[in-house]
C-alpha cells in the first residue's frame, strides 16, 4: 500500500474559535485523493494475474489509476468524456491509454466496464466488482487522521461526487467508534447526493446538470455511491450542503493563503464550511477533505 503522504494544516485563524484542520489529500504524485485506492486496486489486480486495469473518470480517479499502474508497470485503460478536465494528457503522459466516449461521467465508466470484459481485464470502477478494495484504500485517510487527532468528536467536510469517500469515511469511523459527523458538499442542481438530501435519493435528469470548468469532479446525474452516501450523512449527523463556482473559487483563494492550492472543486469542502459558518452554526473540531490539485 502506498504510504500516507498528506499534511495536516492547522487552520485555526480561518473561523474564530473554532479548531480548523486542513487535510491536504493534495499531494500525491497524480494530485488526487483517490490515490490510495488506486494503489489498493493495483495491488489486488497485481495479486489476481490480471495486466490491465480500465476504469471510467471525469479526471481525479483516471490520473490516480494512471500513476497506480505505471509504478507497478501495469497496463492502463482510462475512459473519459470528451472535452472534460485536461484531456486525458496526463493520463496519457504517464503511458496509459486514453478512450473518448460522448456524454459524461456516466457513460464513460459504462463504456469503461464494456472496455474491461471485452479486454478480459481488470474492472477498477468504484461501482465495479471491487468496490470494496475501493472503499478500503479511501478509508485509509480517516485512519490517519484518528492517529493525528485522537477520539475526540468532530465534524469531517468532504467534496462529493459519487459519494465515494464519504461511504469509506463512514465505515472507518464506525470501526474506530470514532463520533464524526460527515458534510458531503455539491455543487448547487449538479449532484443527486446533494439535490435528494434530507430525503430518499433520486436521481436527477440527464439534461438537468451543468458542468463548468470549476465544478466538474462534483457533477453527475447518477452518484454511484449515492445511497449509501446519504446514509452515511445521515447515521454521523452530518449534512448535505451546495456551494456554487463562485464560493469554490473563494475558499481556493482563501486556502492559498496556508500554502495549500487545490482546484475550485477540491476547495469545496472548505467553500462548505465557511458557508455554514455564515449561518453561524459551526461548534466543535472541523477536519477539511482537500481532494485535489
Amino acid at each position: 500500500m502506498l504510504s500516507r503522504t498528506s499534511i495536516l494544516v492547522p487552520a485555526d485563524d480561518l473561523l474564530p474559535g473554532i479548531r480548523v484542520f486542513l487535510a491536504d489529500e493534495t499531494h500525491y504524485p497524480s494530485g488526487s485523493h483517490k490515490e490510495p485506492a488506486a494503489h489498493a486496486i493495483v495491488a489486488r489486480a497485481i495479486a489476481e494475474g490480471h495486466d490491465r486495469v480500465v476504469v471510467g473518470s471525469c479526471g481525479s480517479y483516471g490520473r490516480a489509476m494512471a500513476t497506480a499502474c505505471a509504478a507497478a508497470n501495469l497496463r492502463c485503460t482510462v475512459v473519459l468524456p470528451a472535452d472534460w478536465g485536461d484531456g486525458g494528457a496526463f493520463a496519457a503522459a504517464t503511458g496509459a491509454d486514453v478512450h473518448f466516449v460522448p456524454g459524461g461521467y456516466e457513460d464513460a465508466v459504462e463504456e469503461s466496464h464494456l472496455l474491461a470484459r471485452a479486454k478480459g481485464a481488470m474492472d477498477g470502477n468504484v461501482d465495479g466488482p471491487y468496490k470494496d478494495v475501493i472503499l478500503e484504500g479511501h478509508g485509509h485517510v480517516v485512519d490517519a487522521l484518528h492517529r493525528e487527532l485522537g477520539p475526540a468528536p468532530a465534524s469531517l467536510w468532504i467534496p462529493v461526487g459519487n459519494g465515494t469517500t464519504l461511504v469509506a469515511a463512514y465505515r472507518r469511523l464506525r470501526a474506530l467508534r470514532w463520533p464524526v459527523a460527515l458534510h458531503g458538499v455539491g455543487s448547487p442542481g449538479n449532484n443527486p447526493i446533494v439535490t435528494s438530501w434530507p430525503g430518499p435519493y433520486r436521481v436527477l435528469p440527464r439534461d438537468a446538470v451543468v458542468t463548468t470548468e470549476h465544478n466538474e469532479p462534483l457533477v453527475n446525474w447518477h452518484a454511484l455511491h449515492g445511497p449509501d452516501a446519504l446514509t452515511a450523512i445521515d447515521g454521523s449527523g452530518g449534512a448535505a450542503h451546495a456551494v456554487d463556482d463562485d464560493e469554490l473559487l473563494a475558499a481556493q483563494a482563501l486556502l492559498a493563503r496556508y500554502g495549500v492550492r487545490p482546484t475550485a472543486a477540491g476547495s469545496a469542502a472548505v467553500a462548505g464550511l465557511m458557508a455554514q459558518a455564515r449561518r453561524g452554526s459551526v461548534r466543535g473540531n472541523q477536519i477539511v477533505l482537500l481532494s485535489g490539485r
